[in-house]
């Protein structure tokens, strides 16, 4: 397979293009004191995330009414039992995996 030069530079632009904004605030933000409110607040955001991703596909939207994906639900539930009674992130997703594969196989 050949690459031009002009291919190699898209490719390069996009890696830098997504490697900037993701490494940027660590690097000009390390040598920052903040404030502890602050520290407080920034904590929450992986939260607020992944529970905005949950619930996004948990809710589906059809026709002029939202609904419960029931099979997405029934997988978040042993998934989220063992995150926390576990508090480990590797079962947490071994179990995930297991209950997405058996809930598809069944439905």
């Amino acid at each position: 397979m050949r690459i031009d030069l002009s291919l190699l530079l898209v490719i390069l632009g996009c890696a830098l293009v997504t490697f900037v904004p993701r490494i940027a605030p660590f690097v000009l933000i390390r040598n920052m004191n903040m404030p502890q409110p602050l520290l407080k607040f920034l904590n929450y955001i992986p939260v607020c995330l992944l529970t905005a991703l949950i619930v996004q596909g948990v809710l589906v939207k059809s026709d002029s009414a939202v609904s419960i994906d029931w099979h997405t639900l029934i997988i978040i539930i042993p998934t989220l039992l063992t995150a926390l009674k576990s508090k480990s992130l590797l079962l947490t997703v071994l179990v995930g995996i297991a209950t997405a594969a058996i809930v598809r196989f069944i439905f």
